[in-house]
């Protein structure tokens, strides 16, 4: 489907990164940023989503986000930051959003779900020359608790959304 996923292994924590490269040859790279970037209409499309929400934090925005995980794991909860910009290099635009996990008293942790305390995401999107986008995104996260490693790295590797439907519905 012209998705590409590298993943590289850490002994530390038993976990992957991941890089990925695709595109989207009938989303353009606007479309595609707006759609990444609308904390409400992901609540539409994503079932794992339990509460997604945005709040100023000393003048910094702070997203919250709960997932909902299958029985009998707990749920996880993200806190987190991220930034958007619009670039123009070299005549090209780029979308490029960067996404941290950060710790604020205003969020602090709820009982039975588990802080994902290591979270870290970079997207880029840019025009593929024609009516679509070319997206590289890099993630990392350590869901805590007591997953084995190895039905983490299964997970990521065979749990997919199908986001195909998503610019009709947006």
């Amino acid at each position: 489907m012209g998705v590409r996923i590298y993943r590289l292994f850490h002994e530390q924590s038993g976990l992957y990164e991941y890089k990925i490269f695709g595109s989207l040859a009938d989303v353009s790279p606007k479309l595609c940023a707006d759609v990444y970037m609308d904390l409400d209409f992901r609540k539409e499309w994503d079932q794992y989503v339990k509460e997604l929400y945005e709040e100023t934090h000393d003048g910094e925005k702070v997203i919250y986000w709960e997932v909902k995980y299958p029985f009998p794991l707990s749920n996880r909860d993200y806190v987190y930051i991220r930034e958007c910009r619009e670039m123009d290099v070299d005549g090209r635009k780029i979308w490029v959003v960067l996404a941290k996990s950060v710790a604020v008293p205003q969020c602090p942790e709820k009982p039975g779900i588990i802080r994902v305390k290591s979270y870290k995401q970079s997207l880029v999107i840019e025009s593929d020359g024609k009516a679509g986008c070319k997206v590289y995104m890099y993630y990392f996260d350590n869901p805590g608790g007591k997953i084995p490693s190895w039905l983490v790295n299964w997970a990521a590797k065979n749990l997919t959304i199908n986001y195909s439907h998503l610019e009709s519905e947006w």
